[in-house]
């Protein structure tokens, strides 16, 4: 706490003189450092569950009608539910890159899966800006903060952003490579994944992910512990345990969703939650452990559907970058409670140095701490904010229409910030401008750039000014591009799709 408060308090209160002076030592004392949690043993463990192209609907509490998730709904009931929060990206490295750096993507530069171009070089007006694939070491993560303040730390499963995580603040990694999504599926052989060369021939991925949580977990250590608990699921090959795809198979389907593999690689990361969880409970650190769950981007395409959200993975819409997030605070948060504050990944790297006393780090952050929204409080530092994306490359198309903006890119280059209700897209090929207001229009459907002008000049305005300040590169012109080229695959993709659609 800082000196300011307890003047004030002292004042508050008319201390004088001739107040004793023991119990003026005594109060200041409980306003100093020394008054925290005095062991480490007293300090919030973290368990951090992340998982991957998990939809903003795909969960029970978010409102599916078909997928089954009890143990994430359990938990999700004991704290706050946030129904406006974000990805920092609308794909895998790029979401990931902003969530460990707490930094938007011009910062950390790695702006889509891997450095090439998606797509044909002669489909696309713009050049793309390759970035990089690997987050850099210069750049301290969350985890170092949280190792250095006394945590044994560790990450389980898909990291993406180089070949070893260890040196970025782990002490601990099992199955975490440069590798997107599981090498050869979710069954054995899993590749060039080293602690997974052995595995039995019929273990399912997710599940032994899950019983490697509870093996960290248990191991025995005086110091707490933070857990990066990283699902492959449920990126693609979509693969199911046998008897669970079977149920839903047999199960009546919902009108949001109805894909039986899916489901069943869902309901997989659900049971092993209720494991980890029991054992969590078993070892009586129920009471003194943070839960935080999220994915990293929005759900996958053919499979599932974010609806009312316009997109999916990839795209700029809501149904790209709009997640399901919960927190778990005991003594913090209260059960039930839920926020409509807009809030993005980048804000985690800040809260998690809240929950575990860790200092912040000496790099630019683009976060705020959610611990007062976690408390109930209001914040004029969340209301006057906005949230950014920034992403110069390609993306290719699903194949499909309905979710982006033209059927040969799930996304083009573009920019993109929401300020309260209001969110403005700009592409940069032909700078041409989105603003939806999403209190009215989540699905953003109606284009009001031309009836609000005002509104959409002073978004862009600030658009403009934070790509400036951070350095955001716009990609050049496209000396390979054809324009007739580009009309024909659009048209014959189109005929495709028409043809699919009959």
């Amino acid at each position: 706490m800082s000196e300011r408060p307890l003047v004030t308090y002292l004042i508050t209160m008319r201390y004088t003189l001739q107040t004793p002076v023991l119990l003026v030592i005594a109060l200041i004392g409980c306003f100093l450092p020394a008054c925290s949690p005095a062991s480490a043993a007293e300090r919030p463990n973290v368990l951090f569950i992340f998982l991957d192209d998990f939809g903003w609907r795909d969960a029970g509490f978010m409102g599916t009608d078909y997928y089954e998730t009890p143990n994430l709904d359990a938990l999700a009931a004991k704290g706050m539910v946030f129904t406006d929060a974000y990805a920092g990206a609308a794909n895998c490295a790029p979401s990931r890159a902003c969530l460990l750096s707490g930094q938007y993507t011009p910062r950390h530069q790695i702006y889509n899966v891997g450095t090439q171009r998606r797509g044909k070089k002669q489909h696309g007006r713009l050049m793309h800006v390759p970035g990089t694939d690997t987050l850099s070491t210069d750049i301290e993560t969350w985890a170092h903060r949280v190792k250095q303040a006394g945590y044994r730390t560790g990450t389980i499963g898909k990291w993406h952003l180089s070949n070893d995580p260890l040196p970025y603040g782990f002490d601990f990694n099992f199955a975490g490579t440069h590798s997107g999504s599981p090498p050869q599926g979710y069954y054995p052989p899993h590749g060039k994944i080293a602690e997974l060369r052995d595995a039995p021939k019929d273990e399912y991925l997710t599940r032994r992910l899950s019983e490697e949580a509870i093996n960290f977990i248990q191991r025995d250590s005086a110091k707490p512990w933070f857990l990066y608990l990283t699902h492959f699921a449920v990126h693609t090959p979509l693969q199911g345990e046998p008897g669970l795809v079977k149920k839903y198979q047999q199960k009546p389907k919902g009108k949001l969703h109805n894909h039986a593999v899916m489901a069943a690689m869902i309901e997989a990361v659900d049971q092993g939650v209720g494991e980890i969880v029991n054992a969590i409970d078993e070892a009586g650190q129920t009471d003194n452990t943070i839960f935080v769950f999220t994915s990293d981007n929005g759900g996958y395409g053919p499979a599932t559907s974010m609806d009312p959200l316009k997109g999916y993975k990839g795209t700029y819409y809501e149904g790209g970058i709009r997640e399901p997030m919960f927190i778990v605070w005991p003594g913090v948060t209260k059960p039930g409670s839920k926020s409509d504050v807009p809030v993005v990944n980048v804000d985690l790297y800040p809260t998690f140095c809240d929950m575990t006393g860790a200092d912040l780090p000496e790099q630019p952050l683009d976060g705020l701490s959610l611990r007062p929204l976690l408390a109930g409080e209001t914040s004029e530092a969340f209301v006057d904010r906005a949230l950014f994306w920034h992403f110069p490359a390609y993306l290719q198309s699903y194949a499909r229409m309905d979710g982006q903006r033209d059927v040969l890119y799930r996304s083009r280059p573009c920019g993109i910030i929401r300020d309260g209700r209001w969110k403005l897209h700009e592409y940069f090929e032909d700078r041409s401008l989105e603003l939806y207001d999403l209190q009215d229009d989540v699905g953003e459907t109606t284009n009001l750039a031309e009836t609000h002008p005002d509104i959409r000049d002073r978004l862009h305005r600030k658009l403009q000014q934070w790509r400036q300040e951070t350095g955001a590169p716009i990609p050049g012109p496209n000396p390979d591009f054809d324009e007739t080229s580009e009309k024909q695959a659009i048209e014959k993709l189109m005929r495709k799709i028409n043809k699919s659609n009959q």
